[in-house]
């Protein structure tokens, strides 16, 4: 649904820190899903580790949240606005994601007030559980 190009026109983030590669789907302010490939040429497994490759858990959780700051920053009345963590709660991680995997991740909406929402989010490889939690964001003006 969206391509690499379309989601840099909606959230701020930027290699080597943008880790989503798509949107596969897109309920703006209510839901989405996206995509990660993650490859063995990503800048953390240098140090994480080089022996055993691994995605850093924070990664997985920073992943998950920008697809959900693609579903909220894709309403028209908060373009131009950045979201930021407000708190990130029951965050579980049941599975290792590797060089190779492609990483799926699902972001629903649960409660907006005023500028604080959240939201739950999960992530997949090969349709297992890799990771999820309750993130908890602020809408802010730039």
């Amino acid at each position: 649904m969206l391509n690499i190009d379309q989601i840099k026109e909606i959230i701020p983030h930027r290699y080597p820190f943008l880790l989503v590669d798509k949107i596969v789907e897109l309920e703006a302010g209510k839901r989405a899903v996206g995509i990660k490939n993650v490859t063995a040429n990503e800048p953390f497994f240098q140090g994480h580790f080089p022996e055993y490759p691994l995605m850093p858990g924070v990664l997985i959780i920073e992943a998950m949240a920008q697809v959900g700051a693609v579903a909220m920053m894709s309403l028209e009345e908060n373009k131009g606005k950045l979201g930021v963590f407000a708190g990130i709660d029951k965050v579980r991680f049941k599975r290792e994601v590797r060089p190779g995997d492609t990483l799926t991740m699902e972001v629903e909406m649960k409660a907006l007030k005023r500028n604080i929402g959240k939201a739950d989010a999960a992530a997949y490889v090969d349709g297992e559980l890799v990771c999820k939690g309750e993130l908890m964001f602020a809408l802010t003006e730039k």
